[in-house]
């Protein structure tokens, strides 16, 4: 399979023969911008006229006789005025050519043979012909609003994917299908863990019973590895005054995304959109010795981020969204040993779930240094103490130059789901400047104030956007641990209800999540509807498993390659005793 860098130009060539062709067939077409994403391109278009993904076929064969005819790339200068020329019955490249200008950028123009240019930076194929003509395919179109911006127009975007060789593109395609089957935004409500309403609003999840089962699940585990290193709980209040972000500068930073509230006083507030400058607020409390630190305190609560309505998606991109966070107060010299406590409940927690891990350092980019805060003295100390941790670690990992938080670099754990895909979950931050810009510090040993350091650390990260992640991971079929009903007691017929509460209430005495399935429909399709909503276990009970004091057990597949419900597996007769300490066993283990 052909790396990503290699193909970046392919990609790029072939978003430019998309305008070409889109041109063709519409001349009245207003264009957007065609960069180059994760497995191929998009660009954005206005057309004079509706469209629906009927015309793709006839883009693709066009931009195949683009390819073949063998056109080369050319690129040059031009000045604004050129450009605007150039583009004069073009709004949204004037717009572009505007912002560029007005920043002192230097304006290139691409031509593709004589059949097309644009406005472009660059970075294509020297000749169409390079393209490979069976790797590449336009997949589907969506809207999007001119610079992400809903109050600007909205255009139609239209996705292409594209790769080295026909094999790649057939295996991403195939993944493509097994994801659709995986898609939590279809799974999550078939299997009733969550809800959206449109009274309460979009990108705010309503959490059903067994949803909330889960979710609770998942926040005890992650209590319970914490709370074993030293962790301490703290709450904080949901609304805060905007003083505290201007001080930790997240107000400069993320103000366009905060929820906003005025008091009848006229003072303002915004719903928290993070918590760690609330957690400084309670380490500053009161003076501390440096005998009394680490200070390590932990806090699963629920944040607020105003995201457009266009980027909203299922659990992945929601406006609340619960984090299980942490913040550790410490001297620099326990950084490190703070960093790999945490790395710990990461690699106990995720092997749990079938995840790889591999991590990524996340730097800050040297070329950009007014997004971040504190100096480049700092920020090389910070980096230092982070790759020193890497390397010492027997796990795979690479830098991720820019990908740093702005306050510091950080540790991103990426999670490979069962299908291949991969996906940012556990963080581990170092940060000197929030400590600074609160004036936190400890007495050493010499009686002297010594600035302490804050490692933020989240095991699940958001736990919606961690649930999106395992929904589609595990297809829904959760280990018996983890699954909100974890046994369905299912009665031959309405003469064996009353056995079957027994081996109900045997199960639910000794902690185990357990349901009935009353005898109002026929057996099979009760068997059916208990595999389809992905139940661990089928106990069936009739005369037989009555006399004997037993149960017929079926069990389902699950774990990270089960993708449909299954057909439960034939367990056999099992006496309930067995059967209960059976499950207890394996919820004990939480095993996958």
């Amino acid at each position: 399979m052909s790396d990503s860098s290699s193909l970046e130009p392919i990609r790029h060539s072939l978003a430019h023969l998309l305008a070409a062709a889109v041109l063709k067939k519409y001349p009245g077409t207003k264009l957007g911008i065609g960069p180059v994403i994760e497995n191929g391109f998009y660009y954005d278009f206005k057309f004079p006229e509706p469209v629906g993904d009927d015309i793709l076929p006839e883009l693709e064969k066009s931009m195949r006789q683009f390819a073949a005819a063998g056109l080369p790339f050319t690129g040059r200068e031009v000045t604004p005025d050129e450009a605007k020329k150039l583009f004069a019955d073009q709004p949204f490249k004037l717009d572009l050519i505007e912002e560029y200008a007005g920043e002192g950028r230097t304006l290139t123009i691409y031509k593709t043979g004589d059949i097309f240019e644009d406005l472009c930076r660059g970075g294509h194929v020297e000749n169409t012909k390079t393209i490979p003509a069976d790797a590449f395919a336009l997949t589907h179109l969506a809207g999007a609003y001119w610079r992400g911006n809903e109050k600007n127009a909205q255009l139609v975007r239209i996705y292409g994917l594209a790769f080295g060789f026909k094999a790649d593109l057939d295996a991403h395609r195939k993944m493509l299908e097994e994801a659709k089957k995986r898609d939590h935004k279809i799974l999550g409500p078939a299997l009733d863990l969550f809800t959206f309403s449109d009274l309460v609003g979009s990108g705010l999840p309503l959490w059903t019973p067994r949803g909330t089962i889960l979710r609770n699940l998942l926040d005890d585990f992650v209590w319970e590895l914490r709370k074993k290193r030293g962790y301490l709980r703290v709450e904080i209040p949901h609304i805060t005054k905007k003083d505290l972000y201007e001080k930790s500068g997240h107000w400069d930073k993320f103000k366009d995304e905060l929820f906003r509230i005025t008091t009848r006083e006229g003072h303002e507030f915004a719903m928290k959109p993070m918590n760690c400058p609330h957690h400084t607020q309670i380490y500053a409390r009161r003076p501390w010795s440096y005998r009394e630190l680490p200070q390590r305190y932990a806090n699963t609560t629920t944040c607020y981020r105003d995201e457009q309505s266009g980027e909203l998606a299922g659990l992945s991109r929601v406006r609340s969204f619960s984090q299980d966070d942490a913040h550790v107060f410490c001297r620099m010299s326990q950084a490190k040993e703070e960093f790999l406590k945490v790395w710990d409940i990461v690699h106990e927690f995720y092997p749990k779930f079938g995840f790889s891990l591999r991590v990524r350092l996340s730097l800050h980019d040297p070329e950009h240094p007014e997004k971040y805060l504190g100096d480049k003295n700092g920020w090389a100390v910070a980096e230092g103490i982070l790759r020193e941790i890497v390397t010492e670690k027997n796990i795979e990992w690479f830098e991720g130059v820019g990908e740093a938080a702005f306050y510091g670099p950080k540790l991103d754990f990426m999670a490979k789901d069962a299908i291949g895909r991969e996906w940012q979950v556990a963080t581990i931050q170092l940060d000197m400047n929030m400590p600074e810009r609160f004036d936190l510090t400890c007495t050493n040993e010499r009686g002297e104030k010594e600035r302490i350091v804050m490692i933020h650390a989240a095991i699940m990260g958001s736990i919606e956007r961690f649930l999106s992640v395992l929904i589609e991971h595990l297809a829904g079929a959760f280990p018996l641990w983890l699954a909100p009903v974890q046994a369905v007691v299912i009665p031959v017929s309405e003469k064996f209800e009353g056995y079957a509460k027994i081996v109900l209430g045997a199960l639910l005495e000794g902690g185990i999540r357990a349901e009935l399935s009353p005898a109002d429909e026929t057996l099979g399709k009760r068997i059916r509807e208990a595999e389809k909503i992905k139940t661990p276990y089928v106990l069936v009970v009739g005369e037989k498993e009555e006399a004997a004091k037993s149960v017929n057990v079926r069990h389902a597949k699950r774990g990270p390659s089960s993708t449909e419900a299954s057909k439960g597996e034939q367990e056999g007769e099992l006496a309930l005793d067995a059967l209960r300490d059976k499950l207890l066993k394996e919820i004990e283990e939480r095993a996958l």
